[in-house]
């Protein structure tokens, strides 16, 4: 086990009308808020409403920032700088799932800096002084509701990059699995995968002797094999979706990934290319494309973890390492196509005609990858066999 510094900072309210509590929450850190949230299904379930009440009751000024899309726009972040800087504002609250928060934190960062916010996401600026943020989750799925990290589209140039900083994660968040319940069942279990993912990401690296961190994440893929498909059944099963929800927040707040390789994320960074010219679901397009990356990098070296994954998680018995990889593998598109998500690119109508640009763009800044490195030429390959 690698030496590592432990410090998580978000302050978790969990559970039912935990959203009572977040005026005091609030004025610890400031007192004039902008709003940020999407579409308007945070109207429909009530929250909207209820923190309006909340903020008259205590005067708290703020201002809002509406439309946030899925993948969000670098040109919703310049607009949340603009609205920040105009009002004066000093704190931002994210309503909503992870591309919500995504796009609050880069504004947190952006308000403070003098240039372009996209300079974080290509690597020209660091994060200094931003402004603090917290978030009301709404979907279990990014994770971004307890870590420092955002990935932030640009129309422009088809470009979808992270960027990220310890100081950005939220100051606290809400995590009421109720507001998860009008989540529809694409989004519930593209929200999984991504949860599932995000595991993936932290298990498959070359480190040996960590069995905390690897029994951990074993722990919490069985808790997404449980309730994955339960929340598609049962939308309002409080039990399902308070185990989602909080195995989502603990998949990506760096738990499961101290004292080892960070992780792999050559699979997100793959994804993130396809999303930025398709906008296809985050998690549709890990559901493809993680079997595929698993096949492709699969050899004798790294057969060990593949098949204490399949053994642990999926209960495979068999005792060669290499098969019972290749049988784990094997469970885990079959726990995809359960959740009625897509296996090839063909059927999210994605052809080849774009695959030698997102190879290029997905190792722009080098080859991606730990378990194994993977250049240009190897990102063509795997999105070849995923089509």
């Amino acid at each position: 086990m690698r030496n590592f510094n432990y410090s998580i900072t978000t302050t978790i309210l969990f559970g039912k009308n935990k959203i009572e509590v977040i005026i005091p929450e609030i004025k610890k850190y400031g007192s004039r808020v902008l709003l940020c949230y999407g579409g308007g299904s945070i109207k429909k379930i009530g929250i909207y409403d209820k923190l309006l009440a909340l903020f008259k009751e205590n005067s708290v000024y703020f201002v809002e920032l509406a439309g946030i899309k899925p993948n969000p726009r670098v040109s919703s972040v310049r607009e949340g700088i603009a609205l920040c800087r105009e009002h004066k504002l000093d704190f931002i609250l994210a309503v909503g799932g992870g591309s919500v928060i995504d796009a609050s934190k880069a504004i947190a960062a952006g308000v403070p800096y003098e240039g372009d916010v996209w300079d974080f996401m290509i690597g020209k600026a660091t994060v200094v002084d931003p402004l603090p943020l917290a978030s009301v989750l709404t979907l279990a799925a990014t994770g971004s509701e307890m870590n420092g990290s955002a990935v932030i589209s640009n129309d422009e140039t088809q470009d979808k990059r992270p960027m990220g900083d310890p100081a950005l994660r939220p100051v606290f968040s809400v995590l009421d699995p109720e507001y998860t319940y009008s989540v529809n069942k694409w989004h519930s279990a593209a929200g999984t995968t991504d949860i599932m993912s995000h595991i993936f990401e932290a298990y498959f690296t070359p480190d040996s002797g960590v069995l905390v961190q690897d029994l951990m994440s074993e722990a919490l893929m069985s808790v997404c094999i449980k309730y994955g498909r339960q929340v598609i059944d049962e939308p309002k099963n409080y039990e399902a979706r308070a185990n989602l929800m909080w195995a989502g927040t603990l998949a990506i707040n760096g738990l499961i990934s101290y004292g080892k390789i960070p992780g792999d994320w050559a699979t997100h960074m793959i994804e993130h290319e396809v999303s930025a010219i398709y906008d296809l679901t985050h998690g549709a397009g890990l559901a493809i494309l993680f079997p595929v990356w698993m096949d492709y990098v699969l050899d004798a070296e790294n057969a060990w973890r593949f098949a204490q994954m399949a053994r642990n998680v999926w209960g495979v018995k068999l005792a060669d390492d290499m098969a019972a990889a290749k049988a784990g593998i094997g469970e885990v598109r079959k726990f995809f196509k359960s959740l009625d998500m897509p296996s090839t690119l063909k059927e999210v109508n994605i052809d080849g005609s774009h695959i030698s640009v997102m190879a290029e763009k997905a190792t722009i800044f080098g080859p991606v990858g730990s378990l194994k490195k993977l250049y240009s030429k190897d990102i063509e390959e795997i999105l070849k066999r995923a089509l």
